[in-house]
């Protein structure tokens, strides 16, 4: 009888220790590498900017109170053997609960359809809790010790059933979490990481597109390498000022950061293409503005207002014109090639050969769709291949 009695108690306890260890990597994991931005930006809005989410210590705080409660719930319904890890879904609820934050959360804030799916959840848990103790009597003696018993495993699954349910609903749009780990980077001065996350993913918004030109304007290579990122909005969209319908907003990031980079805040609603102009008219503009609006410019594809402009903001000269930012040359080899008479005539043997290999290249596919992979392979990434081919 005591040979069984150590054999109960030592299941018990490998089963308690197998579920509280997969629920806190699980957990750490979830919290520290996936939501952490995310969860960031919620406590943000909803505490109006007074508290801040850290990282490290948020998540270990989080996982040790929903470990704690997890124990308190254990202590309290006492269920063990093949039923245990039932005992965290209250825990594992929650975690689903903070992790399913709307992408608009600045906008609008609710908990949507957990008013009433969390306590629907608690109830019918509450029945299968009452359900497992009554058949607990039915479970077998047998098999009772091991990471490898029939009992270890059962758990396990319920854990592995409790963990993909929280990874489906928490928020894994791929756009916000982008987004909002572009801005805790950037609030913590970290450029480089700003300009890396989502730079190998074809999503992105307004939001991201204007985060990654004030990070690729601070390191002052917006003309070098924009349109290696996708591109979403207009030049309307380059800066967050108050304007009806934009959805170009920051939430962590103050708004100063942005207007010290260029020189002063602006003093009323308006769009960015004024806003730069009056900024460059009151003598206040850095030489970030000037970055600002040509690649306003390209983005709207608009390279006769380019060309136009250029002049203000560089000084043109044959021996200078090969040492203009790339987007730039790109753009004036465009526009020398597709003008009858071109006010700015840009030829460059490297560029002008480039230029007709697209050309070959775009005569060789007549149909649109294999056209567009072509290019694609080649010249994703380039001002021709943004002002041809993308989404307009």
């Amino acid at each position: 009888m005591r040979y069984h009695n150590s054999q109960k108690k030592d299941g018990t306890i490998t089963t308690r220790v197998m579920c509280a260890i997969l629920f806190c990597a699980f957990s750490f994991s979830w919290l520290y590498w996936f939501q952490a931005d995310v969860i960031a930006v919620g406590q943000h809005v909803l505490s109006k900017g007074v508290t801040r989410f850290d990282r490290t210590i948020g998540t270990l705080v989080v996982t040790a109170v929903l470990l704690v409660l997890q124990q308190i719930i254990a202590a309290v319904v006492r269920l063990n053997r093949r039923s245990h890890a039932l005992t965290y879904l209250p825990s594992m609820l929650i975690l689903a609960i903070i992790s399913d934050i709307s992408a608009d959360i600045d906008l609008r804030f609710s908990l949507g359809a957990w008013y009433w799916v969390a306590p629907l959840v608690l109830i019918v848990w509450g029945l299968v809790v009452w359900m497992a103790k009554n058949m607990l009597t039915l479970d077998s003696d047998k098999d009772y010790s091991g990471v490898f018993s029939r009992r270890v495993w059962i758990n396990a699954l319920i854990m592995f059933v409790m963990m993909l349910s929280v990874a489906a609903i928490g928020n894994t749009n791929a756009t916000f979490h982008f987004r909002s780990h572009a801005e805790v980077a950037l609030q913590q001065g970290d450029i480089e990481e700003a300009l890396r996350v989502g730079n190998e993913s074809f999503e992105t918004d307004e939001h991201l597109t204007m985060l990654r030109i004030y990070a690729l304007s601070r390191q002052y290579q917006l003309g070098e390498r924009l349109f290696r990122y996708p591109i979403a909005g207009t030049s309307s969209d380059m800066l967050p000022l108050p304007i009806k319908g934009s959805r170009s907003r920051l939430i962590l990031l103050p708004t100063d950061s942005i207007w010290v980079h260029l020189g002063g805040r602006p003093a009323s609603s308006m769009d960015a293409k004024r806003y730069l102009v009056a900024l460059k008219r009151s003598g206040l503009a850095t030489q970030a503005v000037a970055d600002y609006v040509l690649c306003g410019h390209l983005i709207d594809r608009d390279i006769d207002a380019f060309v136009r402009d250029l002049p203000k903001y560089y000084v043109l000269k044959d021996s200078v014109y090969d040492e203009l930012p790339f987007h730039y040359r790109e753009a004036l080899t465009l526009y020398t090639h597709r003008r009858t008479n071109p006010s700015i005539i840009y030829h460059n043997a490297v560029m002008d050969e480039d230029w007709s290999n697209l050309q070959e290249l775009e005569r060789s596919y007549p149909d649109a769709r294999e056209r567009m992979g072509k290019v694609a392979e080649r010249y994703q990434g380039s001002y021709w291949y943004y002002y041809s081919y993308e989404e307009k």
